[in-house]
């Protein structure tokens, strides 16, 4: 197997791998297409050259237990990052509350590979979670919100992002079991909140994972 990036007279893109070197691997997880002309994605070196499919059956067998929710009222550019987070940290599902088209691009196609779920409003989110027995954990720095190093979270739970700037509403916030925030020591009153989800996910899996 041969690694494009390291091959300076390949002009095939930076990342990746090219065509498969010598006798071929066996299993109807890899691609013919991939094999001959090589694996540019953004995959783990376990999942190159496999179909897509077969990704994220693979993936399905071992996804955690937290689920990730985001309100959509303003179409926020931070979605397509929280996405992208929740495939790095192997969240079960992303929840789209709102707007149902959502900016993709800072997904850099990892949603492809993550299930998605769109609940038009805050109440019909609100029902699909408890009858799924899942409590919601807003994340927000609101008032009673406990730091998420010192916060309790469950192995099942979805966590509640808001919008950038007005973070989360106050229809979620009452909906919420329970709110936790993230310490911060600087002037600024929030931080990003592809950033904030980036945190609270790797919290989870240090506790869960």
């Amino acid at each position: 197997m041969t690694d494009a990036a390291s091959d300076p007279g390949n002009e095939t893109p930076t990342h990746g791998v090219g065509p498969w070197q010598g006798e071929r691997p066996t299993g109807d997880q890899y691609d013919p297409e991939l094999l001959r002309d090589g694996d540019s994605r953004n995959v783990v070196d376990r999942y190159r050259y496999w179909r897509m499919d077969a990704i994220i059956a693979d993936l399905d067998t071992k996804r955690h237990g937290f689920h990730v929710a985001i309100e959509n009222w303003q179409h926020d550019m931070n979605i397509g990052s929280i996405v992208r987070s929740a495939n790095a940290f192997l969240a079960d599902t992303v929840h789209i509350i709102g707007r149902r088209r959502w900016n993709r691009r800072g997904a850099m196609v990892t949603d492809r590979y993550q299930h998605v779920i769109h609940h038009p409003d805050v109440a019909s989110f609100r029902e699909w979670c408890e009858g799924e027995g899942l409590p919601i954990v807003a994340v927000d720095n609101v008032g009673d919100a406990v730091p998420v190093d010192v916060a309790e979270l469950p192995e099942r739970c979805v966590f509640l992002f808001g919008q950038e700037g007005p973070g989360v509403s106050d229809e979620a916030l009452a909906a919420a079991t329970s709110r936790i925030e993230i310490a911060q020591y600087g002037s600024t009153r929030s931080i990003n909140a592809s950033a904030a989800g980036a945190v609270v996910m790797y919290e989870w899996c240090r506790r869960w994972a």
